[in-house]
C-alpha cells in the first residue's frame, strides 16, 4: 500500500523547502492537504511526482512547487479573501483554504467544478465557495480581494481581476512573454500604480474567457 503521508512529507522536503519556498505556513498547508484526493484514480501513485498531471477537460493539476510558489508570493497570514481563477482538480483551492479565511475559487468547466466540489468536502473544507463561469471576470460581488491567483497563461493580467484587487493587494498570473515562454508574474498593487516581478518561467494551459485567448 502506498505511503501517502511519507511521500507528502518527502515532497515538501525535497520539492519545496530545498527549492526556495521558505514560508512555513505553505509547507505546513502542502504537508496537511493529500494531493492524492484531488489526481485521477489512476494517477494517485504519481500524486506526489515533481510534475503536473493530467485531469478532465484536457486541463492540469499544477506541479506541487509552482502550487506553493503562487502560495508564497500571495503573502497570506490568514484574514485575507482570496480569489482563485481555474479551480480545476480543487487542489490549489484546498491549499489556500489553509492559508486565508475565505476562498472564492471559479472554474468554466462543470466537469471538473463537480468532482473538485465533492473533493473539497470529503475534506471537510468549509471556506472555499466553487462558482461555474467565466474566471477572467473575477468576482465584482465580492471585491476588493487581498490575493489573486490565475492557474492559466494569459496574454496580459487581466483589467477585471486587477480593478478587483484591494490596495496592497497581490496577483500572481502566469504570463505568455513570447513565443512558448510563460513568466509567473507578482502584481503588487500600490495606489494606481503597479510593482511587478517576475517569479519563474513555468507552463499552463492557456487563460480561455473574455480577457483571456
Amino acid at each position: 500500500m502506498t505511503d501517502f503521508t511519507a511521500l507528502r512529507a518527502r515532497m515538501v522536503e525535497r520539492q519545496l523547502r530545498r527549492r526556495g519556498i521558505a514560508d512555513e505556513r505553505v509547507l505546513a498547508a502542502m504537508g496537511q492537504v493529500p494531493r492524492e484526493a484531488f489526481v485521477p484514480s489512476r494517477l494517485r501513485h504519481r500524486a506526489y511526482a515533481d510534475a503536473a498531471l493530467p485531469i478532465a477537460e484536457r486541463q492540469t493539476i499544477s506541479q506541487p512547487w509552482i502550487v506553493a510558489a503562487i502560495c508564497q508570493a500571495l503573502e497570506l497570514r490568514g484574514p485575507e479573501r482570496v480569489l482563485e481563477v481555474g479551480t480545476g482538480s480543487g487542489y490549489s483551492a484546498c491549499v489556500l483554504s489553509l492559508l486565508a479565511s475565505r476562498v472564492v475559487s471559479i472554474e468554466r468547466h462543470q466537469a471538473l467544478a463537480l468532482p473538485a466540489r465533492e473533493a473539497l468536502a470529503s475534506l471537510a473544507v468549509t471556506n472555499v465557495e466553487l462558482r461555474l463561469g467565466d474566471g477572467t471576470r473575477g468576482a465584482p460581488d465580492l471585491a476588493p480581494f487581498e490575493a489573486i491567483a490565475v492557474h492559466a497563461a494569459a496574454p496580459a493580467a487581466p483589467a477585471a481581476l486587477i480593478s478587483q484587487l484591494g490596495e496592497g493587494g497581490r496577483l500572481v498570473v502566469p504570463i505568455v512573454a513570447g513565443e512558448e515562454v510563460e513568466m509567473l508574474t507578482l502584481l503588487r498593487r500600490r495606489g494606481d500604480e503597479f510593482e511587478t516581478e517576475g517569479l519563474a518561467p513555468c507552463r499552463f494551459v492557456p487563460l480561455v474567457g473574455e480577457e483571456g485567448f
